[in-house]
């Protein structure tokens, strides 16, 4: 009996908590975000447009501070050659033998769903580094607020197979612990 209750009792808590951590993303979309666009979609770019991300975040991550979103902006401007510097490092390293153009500016993102956060379609406020041709899969995070710069223990971070970040619930892993018997 008391098996039952806290079982229905975590449950409550468990639709509680993801239907209003979804719900409430759904009303914010003040984000600012990072867009890497692949020279193409050949394996080999793909794999420069992975290690583009790992250097850009790399090098965001050792001096990302900000509090807002207009704070954010103003740190990835001051940081636009030392980003412009860590893509090409990254596609040479690779063997690529195009560039990277960044560029700042409002850009169209489709609906994802990563766990239980829903970023909804729309023009997103955003820094575009274009690999290349630019006309392969993109990679996309959020940079402010700072979910794709948080500070984690190296390999700790997840990506799904299309490369973007994968987020983990505790609540939910528990649940399918729980129930997939």
């Amino acid at each position: 009996m008391i098996a039952a209750a806290l079982t229905a009792a975590a449950c409550a808590l468990l639709f509680l908590f993801a239907g209003s951590a979804k719900g409430e993303y759904e009303a914010v979309r003040d984000d600012l975000r990072l867009h890497i666009i692949a020279n193409s979609d050949s394996e080999e770019d793909q794999a420069a447009k992975l290690r583009v991300r790992d250097a850009v975040l790399a090098c965001v991550r050792e001096r990302f501070s900000a509090a807002t979103r207009d704070e954010a902006r103003t740190l990835l401007f001051e940081m636009g050659g030392e980003l412009q510097s860590a893509a090409e490092e990254a596609l040479l390293e690779c063997g690529m033998d195009y560039g990277a153009q960044l560029a700042a500016g409002e850009f169209d993102f489709p609906d994802r769903e990563y766990g239980e956060r829903v970023y909804p379609a729309g023009r997103y406020e955003a820094l575009r580094i274009v690999l290349g041709e630019g006309e392969g899969q993109n990679w996309w995070c959020v940079m402010f607020p700072p979910l794709c710069v948080i500070e984690d223990e190296p390999g700790s971070t997840e990506y799904n197979s299309d490369g973007t970040l994968a987020f983990k619930s505790f609540f939910v892993k528990l649940w399918k612990e729980l129930f997939s018997k």
